[in-house]
């Protein structure tokens, strides 16, 4: 196998939650391109069949099921319908995830449970069910943020915390099922990206962010994707329980 070969995906099935928009769609667009065969998971049913439409345009299959991972009977109907459908399921992008900007004296126990309860919990459910049913030779992306590792100078504590949940989840996933079930684990720490998450932060605060940034820009869904797609490869076989940061160098600056 040459090196840009252990970088295709050709024949395998990945699941990708929060794939009716922004990131979702690039990830389910980047394994579809990289030869995969793509289930798609979200809440908003009617948003999801246009993903769906982009990756049966690259010729590759798809599904789309409206889920919502908070709930551990829709996670595993998610992953259900891929062996259904496909018969397997080689690749999980834990994608899906909400956001707040709330200061923590004003957080009522409600808003805090939600982010958490899809962020994290969700992510658990979806893995575990995921987990089930995949063979050796596997992957899991956890899709975490970097303000896992930095603040981001809002209000944020339920999405931090879910966040930096999702690292830990990742390492101790890995602990257990590399070794165990040959499945490798593995986070993505996005930094600032286009998507619709970006799109509702508060007025300015991209900009007010870009200092921090020492690449001086805003990242493209396509690199992000890029970084995807190692993480699922065989290009990252000895790759496992990492956190790969793609962040135009936020964490250090």
């Amino acid at each position: 196998m040459s090196v840009l070969d252990r970088f295709r995906i050709d024949g395998r099935v990945a699941v990708v939650t929060g794939a009716s928009s922004g990131l979702g769609v690039a990830f389910a667009t980047a394994l579809a391109e990289a030869g995969a065969d793509v289930v798609l998971g979200a809440r908003r049913a009617e948003r999801l069949e246009a993903t769906r439409a982009a990756v049966e345009k690259l010729g590759r299959r798809a599904v789309a099921v409206r889920t919502d991972i908070a709930s551990p009977e829709q996670c595993r109907a998610l992953v259900a319908a891929a062996v259904q459908e496909f018969g397997r399921v080689d690749i999980l992008v834990n994608n899906a995830g909400i956001s707040s900007e709330l200061p923590a004296d004003d957080e009522t126990p409600e808003q805090f449970r939600e982010v958490i309860d899809i962020n994290l919990n969700g992510s658990y459910w979806m893995a575990q069910a995921a987990g089930a049913v995949m063979r050796p030779g596997s992957a899991i992306v956890n899709v975490s943020s970097i303000l896992a590792l930095v603040t981001g100078g809002v209000p944020q504590a339920a999405y931090t915390a879910s966040k930096a949940g999702i690292l830990g989840l990742t390492r101790d996933l890995a602990q257990q099922w590399t070794p165990g079930k040959g499945i490798r684990v593995n986070a993505l720490a996005p930094g600032l990206f286009d998507s619709a998450m970006t799109d509702g932060y508060t007025e300015g605060y991209v900009e007010a962010m870009l200092p921090r940034v020492l690449a001086g820009r805003v990242g493209r869904p396509e690199e992000l994707a890029a970084a995807l797609l190692f993480l699922v490869s065989d290009a990252a076989s000895y790759v496992t329980g990492t956190t790969l940061t793609v962040d135009g160098g936020t964490h250090i600056a």
